[in-house]
């Protein structure tokens, strides 16, 4: 038995060289292309923070707090926002807090541009579905730190890496939620959309996706707390942004800065939630 053993290990199947050296040229063939789409997608990104960060942060809040009114007509989301807001004024993580914010919106409207028409496609042709199931898995299941390698490899250090590995990481759940809620309109609905000769582009734009609205926004919501999710791990590769308080406090073995990092994300995570998830009941109780 140990031979047989010691036969199967000393014969171990390259995998990883072979790996390294597809990798290895893969880099060197595209590597102008990752380049470029480094300095450009950096750039936008650097802007978008230093013009989020240049708005007077009483002034932000003021705007957030009139855009939660506006979506949610309830005063006590209102109050919790402009609290939760504070808060993160009070504890200095306000410059922090707009770079998670660039960070998140990016990775989440990356991953919403592929992932809904995606999912609408799969929903059109199952099959697709099926061959798409196992790389969806894989996504979801593979530990991030895996993939975050060759994406610090090819997009270097900062934002573009960070937002790489969030729409790997994210993507996979705006296909399925669209897929499911495209997939599962009411029969009697689509078959009314027919006899009134519907063609199959107005059946989905005027039936199945107002249809299932409801389902594509429980999945953007969860998106959003996905990419929220990935701030930590993102400043392991050079982003800005809360996940570097965490980050330096694990490091330095440093909890009041640890914990002043993790209740940073807590607020935003609650303030994005109590936004957007209860305006998804509203317009599923409407539709009933």
């Amino acid at each position: 038995m140990d031979q047989v053993e010691q036969l199967i290990t000393d014969h171990k199947i390259p995998v990883g060289e072979a790996g390294a050296a597809a990798f290895n040229w893969f880099t060197a063939t595209f590597q102008p292309i990752f380049d470029f789409i480094t300095n450009k997608v950096g750039w936008l990104m650097d802007s978008s923070t230093t013009g989020l960060e240049a708005v007077p942060p009483l002034i932000f809040i003021a705007a957030v707090a009139a855009l939660a009114y506006w979506i949610q007509r309830t005063w006590r989301i209102v109050v919790l926002v402009i609290v939760c807001l504070l808060f993160v004024l009070n504890q200095g993580l306000w410059q922090p807090t707009m770079e998670t914010t660039v960070l998140v919106v990016y990775s989440t409207f990356v991953s919403l541009l592929i992932g809904i028409p995606v999912g609408i496609l799969c929903a059109r042709r199952p099959k697709l579905y099926v061959a798409l199931s196992p790389l969806l898995d894989m996504m979801q299941v593979i530990p991030t730190f895996v993939y975050l390698v060759p994406a610090l490899l090819l997009f270097g250090l900062g934002m573009v890496p960070a937002l790489v590995a969030t729409v790997i990481f994210a993507v996979a759940l705006p296909i399925r939620t669209t897929y499911v809620g495209v997939s599962e309109v009411n029969k009697a609905l689509v078959e009314a959309g027919e006899s009134f000769g519907c063609t199959g582009w107005q059946l989905l734009m005027k039936v199945r996706i107002p249809a299932a609205l409801p389902t594509i926004m429980i999945g953007v919501n969860q998106t959003i707390m996905l990419c929220l999710s990935m701030v930590v791990i993102a400043a392991l590769v050079g982003a800005p942004g809360l996940g570097v308080s965490v980050v330096r406090a694990l490091s330095q073995m440093n909890t009041a800065l640890g914990i002043e990092g993790g209740l940073g994300i807590v607020v935003v995570a609650i303030v994005l939630d109590r936004i957007l998830k209860r305006r998804v009941r509203a317009r599923a109780r409407s539709k009933t």
